[in-house]
């Protein structure tokens, strides 16, 4: 990759054949109007620009690491009273490429390749152009997210960087490195950006030693649990997994222990005996304890609201505080609330309260694992838009704060994070959810929740250890096939990351049950989607080599047919195979022939002798 200037001093960076082409500077969403321009290095150790313009003096540096490209811009001589929300580039054209990567800020937030031109969207910490000759592609990502929260506009073929300063009351005003690079692969290439970040973080990633196995009460219970029916389950999951050897470590209370959203030490009736006596006996059953918690959400009806309403944010036009989630009618998710406000971490009481509440919980009542959820909505909004009791810090340095309490008060018990700013959670999570929740049918959107599970798979073992959320293995009470639900079960176990269930597995017939100890199994492990961004409805994983396992999944609505050579997976040839589903084993293979019906998977294990009994 090339770094040109043109003559007016606009910049371009040219890859083979994606070409990024005419960048200038951005301030608060809006092209910097330049008066004057100064070249202060051109040579072969990189570039540095001042653009003296309107408002401010724009300045940026490139230099070259390897094949790296690393880019960092900031501000000078802002004039006093300007707010500065946000600054970076925007490269005018962008050509070669006929897709990019569009991913989301959190848990939720999925990702997707999008046609160059045909959409306008935002995507946050990183993206990848493809290449349009169909060969390579082209990462633009910055290496740290502990300090800000970055952008990617595209809007036609243009695209803009921004970094969100959030009106921060410090100097230099600069960003993180902005790494660009092309790269021959895919998904490689995306590793190669979370390496990087890996490297950059201020705290290292953290790996648990073991994989995040275990039971989650939520999507059999859901709200409705009482110490009564969580003992139950305790007792039939201790009994089955003796019995049956399963490496499941986990075994976690989710959300319908406490009256409301905010009132962490509060418990409901339904536990007589309190939170830390269950935990005991969870412990004493050879589980690690675990509860559910929501950090940043305060419901209306909570006591903490009632008594401390100066504890949330409030927006900045009304004074009133800033309703996140409403639920007017007979639905309340399970509570009295209407109405769901964001607590305000910038308040030293507020922030107080929640050290508490995780001390409390860690130490007196002797949780070892900790789902967090909505944690996004503490990086939600700016000072643009709400009004925070301390102002000065970026959202992501108020979040990032709260994080950094978190991972003190629990010290080396496992955490989970789930809505989660994905890269700014890098060194503080063992496990971060990286999709959408699962559910009792068929989502409508199923490709696009797997695609986006699909472009994170990247980071697993990399950044964090990736959650597909619980998998589901009950024969009733949902509204799947039987091949739909061993199809999104094999999805998940594939992965390769956090590996944990809600049925009661002592309910399950032996045909179901026998499923479960091979996804156990397969947690801890990693796959590859080798043929990334191509347009095509079949997912395609692929893990180990020799012996390896293939899962092709066709979630789409239509049957499709497909052949692949084993070169183009990555595999050796000539290999023999056995095809799970069907129970038949498959003569010397140079290619695989496939015919899936939708919501159809085939898992074939391949191996110069057919592997049959365990995903490698």
């Amino acid at each position: 990759m090339k770094l040109t200037l043109n003559p007016d001093k606009t910049l371009n960076m040219l890859a083979s054949p994606i070409k990024l082409l005419g960048a200038r500077p951005v301030i608060n969403g809006r092209l910097l109007e330049v008066q004057s321009i100064a070249v202060e290095r051109s040579d072969e150790a990189g570039w540095r620009l001042r653009y003296i313009g309107d408002v401010a003096t724009f300045w940026l540096s490139a230099a070259r690491e390897g094949e790296v490209w690393q880019l960092k811009f900031g501000l000078e001589n802002l004039p006093a009273g300007l707010e500065l929300d946000s600054f970076g580039l925007r490269f005018a054209q962008i050509e070669g490429a006929r897709k990019y990567l569009r991913q989301g800020y959190h848990s939720w937030d999925g990702a997707a390749y999008v046609t160059l031109g045909e959409a306008d969207q935002t995507g946050y910490a990183h993206t990848q152009l493809l290449s349009e000759t169909g060969n390579g592609s082209v990462v633009l990502g910055f290496d740290r997210h502990d300090r800000f929260q970055h952008t990617f506009t595209f809007e036609g073929t243009s695209l803009t960087i921004q970094t969100l300063w959030d009106r921060k009351e410090s100097k230099p005003i600069e960003s993180e490195r902005l790494l660009i690079f092309e790269h021959p692969g895919v998904e490689e290439a995306l590793r190669e950006w979370a390496q990087q970040v890996a490297r950059a973080s201020p705290r290292p990633p953290r790996r648990p030693t073991q994989p995040i196995t275990g039971w989650c009460s939520w999507y059999n219970l859901y709200a409705a649990i009482s110490e009564e029916s969580i003992l139950e389950h305790l007792q039939g999951l201790a009994q089955i997994a003796k019995r049956a050897s399963l490496p499941m470590r986990v075994f976690q209370l989710d959300d319908g222990f406490t009256p409301e959203m905010g009132d962490w030490l509060l418990v409901k009736p339904q536990f007589p005996r309190g939170i830390k006596p269950l935990l005991d006996d969870i412990r004493a059953a050879g589980f690690i304890p675990g509860l559910w918690i929501a950090p940043f959400v305060v419901g209306n009806r909570s006591r903490l609201y009632r008594q401390h309403p100066d504890w949330v944010l409030r927006e900045l036009e009304t004074g009133q505080p800033l309703v996140q989630m409403r639920f007017y009618g007979e639905f309340r998710w399970h509570k009295q609330s209407e109405e769901y406000y964001i607590l305000d971490a910038t308040h030293p009481e507020a922030f107080e309260y929640l050290r508490t509440v995780f001390r409390i919980w860690r130490h007196d009542w002797g949780c070892e694992y900790f789902k967090t959820d909505f944690m996004f909505w503490g990086a939600e909004y700016g000072p643009d838009w709400v009004a925070y009791h301390t102002p000065g810090l970026s959202r992501i340095e108020v979040w990032h704060r709260v994080a950094q309490m978190i991972r003190e008060e629990i010290g080396e018990a496992l955490w989970m994070g789930c809505g989660m700013p994905l890269w700014a959670s890098v060194g503080l999570v063992e496990g971060n959810r990286t999709g959408r929740d699962v559910g009792a049918e068929w989502p409508p959107d199923a490709l696009e929740r797997l695609q986006g599970l699909a472009l994170r798979n990247f980071a697993n073992h990399l950044l964090w250890e990736a959650d597909p959320d619980c998998v589901l293995l009950r024969e009733r009470f949902h509204h799947l096939h039987p091949g739909e639900q061993t199809a999104l079960a094999l999805f998940a176990g594939m992965l390769g990351g956090a590996m944990l269930t809600s049925d009661t597995l002592d309910e399950l017939s032996d045909e179901r049950l026998a499923l479960w100890p091979m996804l156990l199994n397969s947690a801890g492990g990693s796959c590859r989607f080798p043929l990334l961004g191509r347009e095509d409805e079949i997912l395609l994983q692929v893990r180990g080599h020799r012996p390896a396992a293939v899962l092709a999944f066709n979630p789409s609505e239509r049957t499709v047919q497909r052949t692949y050579d084993l070169t183009e997976l990555g595999l050796p040839t000539p290999l023999q195979g056995y095809h799970w589903n069907r129970k038949e084993v498959l003569p010397s293979l140079k290619r695989l022939s496939l015919r899936l019906a939708p919501h159809e998977s085939a898992l074939i294990f391949l191996d110069h002798t057919p592997c049959l009994n365990r995903l490698p």
